[in-house]
């Protein structure tokens, strides 16, 4: 391993071992970067849990999430997103809904991926009311469904 002596390249060294889907390298350079006294920041929580996701971690994605927020480090769309999609992986479509609800009762801004990421997680949970109920959801909005909304609501339809 190469030094790190900043954020910028501890967040590219952690991206990297989410890519090669080495998620408790991501998680134990966050430990190494908090030793040299870095603070990590939105880009390396989204990183990291990127990494969780990647692997189906869905409960170490969970527990980044909680120790981004209670270490006041604001989230993004990226970061839940790629959470509520850890969760979506191993059917825990409960836990998805629950940031899709922290991300609403916060006003973040949502995206199509939010919703595919959502919906796939209750079809993967054999949820498809849910599913479709989001989707619904979505079309009340500005955001325009892609090719991967549809089929995340067919197949949540297919499932249930």
């Amino acid at each position: 391993d190469q030094l790190c002596n900043s954020i910028k390249q501890y967040n590219v060294a952690i991206s990297a071992a989410g890519k090669s889907k080495n998620w408790r390298k991501a998680l134990g350079l966050i430990e190494v970067m908090q030793n040299d006294d870095l603070v990590p920041d939105v880009i390396t929580y989204s990183a990291a849990i990127s990494a969780c996701e990647k692997c189906s971690e869905w409960q170490q994605a969970l527990g980044l999430f909680g120790v981004m927020c209670s270490n006041a480090v604001q989230t993004n769309v990226i970061t839940c997103n790629a959470a509520i999609s850890a969760c979506g992986k191993q059917g825990r479509w409960q836990h998805g809904l629950g940031l899709l609800r922290v991300m609403q009762d916060a006003d973040s801004l949502l995206d199509v991926i939010t919703y595919n990421a959502s919906m796939s997680a209750c079809g993967k949970g054999q949820q498809w009311q849910q599913a479709l109920a989001l989707f619904d959801v979505m079309l009340a909005t500005d955001l325009v469904p892609n090719v991967i909304t549809y089929n995340a609501a067919i197949s949540a339809c297919h499932k249930g």
